[in-house]
């Protein structure tokens, strides 16, 4: 199994309002891949709740191979919840993991 986990930090001149409205839309969005992406075992995604932290949001999730989470990666429609952030995102960082 791989575990896959990405955190995003948002534009710190993003007003508080439309941070939050990215980061839902975001989250709805990457929540609903499983029923369009058949690879992906589990995914979850958080908003951090802790205003003294750097990481905005943080997305979990599992799969069978390294393979699978290329696949994913390239997929359209992860593509397209991905361009949610676009015009809000800072910076990303990534870790894959197996077990």
């Amino acid at each position: 199994m791989v575990k896959h986990i990405v955190l995003f930090k948002l534009k710190d001149d993003v007003p508080a309002e439309e941070k939050l409205a990215v980061m839902t839309k975001f989250k709805e969005a990457i929540e609903a891949l499983p029923a369009k992406i058949s690879v992906i075992r589990k995914v979850e995604v958080g908003l951090n709740i802790n205003p003294g932290e750097t990481w905005n949001i943080a997305l979990y999730s599992e799969f069978d191979t390294l393979e699978d989470v290329k696949y994913y990666a390239t997929h359209p429609e992860h593509v397209a919840a991905g361009k949610i952030l676009a015009e809000t995102k800072e910076s990303r960082a990534c870790v894959d993991y197996e077990l």
